[in-house]
Formats: C-alpha cells, structure tokens, sequence
C-alpha cells in the first residue's frame, strides 16, 4: 500500500443524520483524475466495495464511497421514529456532491450507483436535475417489478416483497430479517411500490416517472450474471425508462470476471468492470 492510508472517513450533515463519507487517495501518477462517487446496495456497508474501489484506483480514478442512510457510518440508526425513504436517500446524493465540490470543480464527476444505491443516484438526476454531474454507471441496478422476473421467480417476489412491506408497515421499521440490512420505513414502502408496480412512486408531488423520463445523463447500465436480486430483465425494465438520456446497455459475465458472480461478489471480481467504467468516464464530454 506503499503507507497510503486506506481511506479517510469524512462526514457529511444532513437534515436528520449524517453521512459517513470514505475518500479514497488520487490514483498515483493522474491529475485531476474523473471522480467515481459510489453508491452502494441497501443494507451494504461502504467499506464493502474496497475491492471495487482499488480496481477504480488502478484503472485511474478517482474514489469516493458513502454509507446510504441508517447504514454503516450513516446516521440515524433506522427505528419506529424513522419515516425517511426515497425522497431522502436522492438529497443526500446531492447533499455528497456539494460537500465534495471543492474537490470536484473542473473534474469529470461519476455517479456509480449499486441496486438501491443506484436508484438514488438516478432518482437525485431526476428531482434535482444532472448539471453536476457528467456520467451514471448503473451496476445491478433494476426494478424489482414481480412480472420482470424470469420463469416462475415473480410468483414468490410479490408476496416476498409485499410480505416485507406488510411487516414493516406493522414493526414501524424493517428489522432486517434475512434481508436489506435494518431500514426505515419509508425506503421499504417505496421498494416494495416498485415491485408490486414496476413504476416509481410519486415522491414530494413530483410524477417520478415522467422526471425519469427527461434524465439526460449519459448512463452505462450494466447486469450482472447469476443476480439473484436483479436479473438482467429487471434492468432492462428501468433501461425502457430513461428514454431521453443516451445509455450504453451491458453485460457482466462470469466468463469476463474469471469467477463466480452474482448480485454482491462482482465487487470482488471486478477488475474488468472497473476498466470499462473508467473507459465510460473517459469518453465523458469534458467539462
């Protein structure tokens, strides 16, 4: 590690918490290297996607990693006062991004979101507009919509997703049970509207589906194989609706990686991942 620090934890105030920030050291020999900020799964620690994050290095970016809300060095801890959900989770991606604009000014600026950690992003572009930021890397990200799932899966996720909702909606907050990590309410209750809908629920008054709809930010959404969570055809439903902003559609295979893949162990066999998304970064308009 030749005496690099690791990372350096930061925190970033938010209305009701802070964010737990991981600021990765520039990638040796590159200046003013294009910044990845990651937003990682629901219920998956930052500190997670170490692995991705020194292959980002390596490929030459930049690297930056923030705890979703309630999760990791994130605060609140998710309780019954807790009534937070999507609307929340897409501030705090910009509420990141002004915190580190000092660091960003004159870079390339990337999201790369991971399953709800890439809702966000893309639901931040979407409420709040993307003129701070040059790319979306989409990676296992989809919309869990029950009729998406291939053969006979959707019959047991409906009534698995509702089910979660049913006893979070009972508890006042999702406990954690086998699934998604401890979450407030509100984040269950608008996860579990897109699997019974397969459309985004209408967050603060706004039709989600339609500021969706207008997202010009280039995006590379990619599946993953053997994704228990989010099967390629989950992804290609959230691809139909970004229908003005340009997306490069891919594949992760295992034949690429060289290892066993599925919804969490890309992040350790995601060397040739990381080169394709600086290559994405790379062909970013510069600002």
């Amino acid at each position: 590690m030749n005496g690099e620090p690791e990372y350096a934890q930061e925190f970033v105030e938010v209305d009701g918490g802070r964010l737990g920030v991981q600021v990765y050291p520039e990638p040796t020999g590159v200046t003013d290297a294009p910044v990845a900020v990651i937003w990682p799964a629901m219920g998956v620690r930052a500190r997670y996607y170490r692995p991705f994050a020194a292959e980002l290095r390596a490929a030459g970016l930049a690297v930056v990693v923030a705890d979703l809300r309630g999760t990791g060095a994130s605060t609140p801890t998710p309780s019954r006062a807790d009534r937070y959900g999507y609307p929340e989770l897409a501030d705090d991606v910009g509420a990141v991004l002004a915190a580190l604009k000092p660091r960003l000014d004159g870079r390339t600026r990337l999201l790369v979101g991971h399953s709800l950690g890439g809702q966000a992003a893309l639901l931040h572009l979407a409420l709040h507009g993307g003129d701070e930021v040059d790319g979306l890397a989409l990676i296992a990200v989809g919309i869990p919509y029950w009729r998406n799932y291939p053969g006979r899966r959707g019959l047991g996720v409906l009534p698995y997703t509702q089910g979660i909702a049913a006893t979070t909606a009972l508890l006042g907050v999702w406990p954690g049970w086998g699934f998604g990590g401890r979450q407030a309410r509100g984040v269950i209750r608008d996860w579990a509207y897109t699997a019974r809908t397969g459309r985004f629920p209408r967050l603060n008054g706004t039709d989600t589906e339609a500021a969706v709809r207008a997202v010009r930010t280039p995006v590379l959404a990619v599946s993953v194989d053997d994704d228990q969570f989010t099967p390629h055809e989950t992804v290609d439903n959230l691809c139909g609706k970004l229908v003005t902003a340009p997306v490069t559609r891919e594949r992760y295979t295992v034949a690429q990686a060289g290892a066993p893949l599925d919804h969490f162990t890309w992040v350790r066999a995601g060397a040739p991942l990381a080169r394709r998304v600086a290559e994405f970064a790379s062909d970013l308009p510069p600002r």
